[in-house]
């Protein structure tokens, strides 16, 4: 299957919602998906940021390497069960104590996620739900779907490669237009911005794994 969206005109919703939602493309593509939820945190919010996941996540996936969080501050909540992480994750969204809190959780029903949002936006934080598949209803406003992509070269040194890309594809969005994005890591903010040649990107060619990925209205 063929990426259902081709490179958007639209311009890139950088500034995250209070809840949104995004899954790896595949296996490969987990290093992907946590340099792009670490990007929503806004920038300038200095709180720390919050990963909870049952153990069983950790001991598949590992843990996050530190010099790699873009300077932020990362809190990891080990649990024993999902349940016992998406109660975490909504705790850590009220308290106000972190800027971003990460749950890598599946299942979240369309009630869990309308708590979710609702404590996010009375912490004023944003809240990243990390589950294996975009599938079941939810109030998170945008849904992405994360790839790896090839980096370009480097521009001092063509035999190197230049700074980390992947592809942000947005499923789906409440009022916004799904597409998809090549963002790359600025090696000196280490946040992701817009990448500059998506004509030669080949993105068209990217495979995913298809999902059904409905929204709450």
């Amino acid at each position: 299957m063929t990426s259902a969206h081709a490179p958007s005109s639209e311009p890139w919703p950088e500034r995250p919602a209070p809840l949104e939602e995004a899954c790896a493309s595949g296996p490969r593509d987990m290093a992907a998906l946590l340099l792009f939820a670490l990007s929503r945190r806004i920038g300038g919010d200095r709180r720390p940021v919050l990963l909870t996941a049952p153990r069983a996540w950790f001991a598949e996936h590992g843990r996050p390497y530190g010099p790699g969080t873009a300077g932020a501050s990362l809190i990891l909540a080990p649990t024993t069960t999902a349940a016992e992480a998406l109660w975490t994750l909504e705790q850590a969204l009220r308290s106000g104590a972190v800027a971003l809190a990460l749950g890598a959780v599946d299942g979240a029903t369309l009630a869990q996620t309308r708590r979710l949002d609702f404590a996010a936006k009375q912490g004023e934080a944003v809240g990243l739900v990390l589950p294996r598949r975009l599938d079941g209803l939810s109030a998170a406003r945008r849904r992405w779907r994360i790839s790896t992509c090839e980096s370009a070269t480097d521009p001092d040194d063509p035999r190197a490669p230049g700074p980390a890309r992947l592809i942000a594809e947005l499923v789906r969005g409440r009022g916004e237009r799904p597409g998809a994005w090549i963002l790359e890591q600025d090696d000196e903010t280490h946040r992701l911005c817009l990448a500059d040649r998506l004509a030669d990107s080949g993105l068209a060619a990217i495979s995913h794994a298809g999902a059904p990925s409905g929204l709450a209205a």
